[in-house]
């Protein structure tokens, strides 16, 4: 089974209902104005699935209005991407004077870092759906570019959309085919489809400016890149050629981001490689071997490499991590040198 926490308003007294849901929802997914009518005596189901630094939460609760707020936004940011799968009911986000209402076939997308109000149960009866919490990080999108992919559409009736939420709600309906250790596999996996999923959509969306799809551009590039991470023959030079580009050109499209493309690569290796070494499945897997692995083929440059991005030895955090006894906290136990960890 995967590591879940499980919340059931019927557990407490009705006074402390609504306070308790609210304030794990604010732990879940950032913190949040919540308004409901029915706080009085809360009706409210929750779990949430632990998969490394993704999380899922099957719901059900009453009607309520959530309110992220700029001073909510400057007191604490988690810096994520908010999915939400409805299944029963519908939710309708409102962003100054845009509205918009997302139902069973369409993904909610909310930024943790820019205001918005959701309202869920406004037929006055309980919702029930699946939220997915990602961070930003871990997505192949550069910042600027979030505040489009909380307006595109992304449809659950096929294609990415589809994958997606057929994963999302097979892990709500059963997750006694996986272990522990399968949450941060399953992470992996809900990213890859996410960022397939914008990708697509970004692409798709005929009314955003030009400079949007210079982003899918740099979108495709990178996911071509994470499917051939492994390949140490992976070069600008092949990278443009797929992409019927000049290798010129490429390194001007990555000029305009906040990595190089060559920063960008040994970045994303890094990221594997300290997955590896979380691992409970991998750790009698030599740390030299993980390294080649992920295209570092001396050990004392992938060391350094290491300890420059996260401020520790790989063999101190392979140690580190698994005295946790679970990956899902090692990979919370390092963030890359300078960064604060969330």
């Amino acid at each position: 089974m995967l590591t879940e926490r499980l919340f059931r308003s019927d557990d407490l007294p009705p006074a402390d209902r609504f306070d308790c849901w609210r304030e794990l929802v604010g732990q879940t997914h950032a913190p949040l104005e919540v308004r409901s009518d029915h706080r009085a005596d809360f009706l409210a189901a929750q779990r949430v699935l632990d998969l490394g630094a993704v999380s899922v939460w099957p719901t059900t609760f009453q009607p309520v209005c959530f309110r992220r707020t700029p001073k909510l936004i400057r007191q604490s940011d988690p810096e994520g991407l908010h999915l939400s799968l409805s299944l029963t009911g519908a939710l309708r986000t409102v962003r100054g004077q845009e509205e918009a209402v997302h139902g069973p076939d369409r993904l909610c997308v909310v930024d943790t870092s820019r205001p918005v109000d959701v309202h869920a149960g406004d037929d006055g009866r309980p919702h029930t759906g699946v939220g997915l919490e990602v961070p930003k990080a871990l997505l192949p999108l550069p910042l600027h570019t979030f505040d489009q992919v909380t307006r595109v559409r992304l449809s659950t009736r096929e294609g990415f959309g589809a994958l997606l939420a057929q994963l999302l709600t097979q892990l709500a309906t059963d997750t006694s085919p996986y272990e522990a250790a399968d949450g941060p596999r399953l992470g992996t996996v809900v990213v890859d489809l996410l960022s397939a999923l914008l990708t697509h959509a970004l692409e798709a969306d005929s009314s955003l400016p030009p400079e949007t799809h210079r982003q899918s551009l740099v979108l495709r590039i990178r996911a071509f890149i994470q499917q051939h991470l492994h390949d140490p023959q992976l070069t600008p030079c092949g990278i443009a050629a797929a992409h019927h580009i000049s290798r010129s050109y490429l390194y001007r499209l990555f000029a305009q981001e906040e990595e190089s493309i060559a920063a960008w690569i040994r970045a994303r290796r890094l990221e594997h490689a300290r997955r590896d070494l979380a691992d409970p499945v991998m750790r009698t897997v030599p740390i030299h071997a993980i390294a080649a692995r992920w295209c570092f083929p001396h050990a004392a440059d992938f060391t350094r490499a290491f300890r420059k991005a996260y401020g520790i030895a790989p063999r101190d955090y392979r140690d580190s991590a698994h005295h946790l006894g679970e990956s899902t906290d090692a990979l919370s136990v390092v963030s890359p040198a300078g960064s604060t960890p969330r």
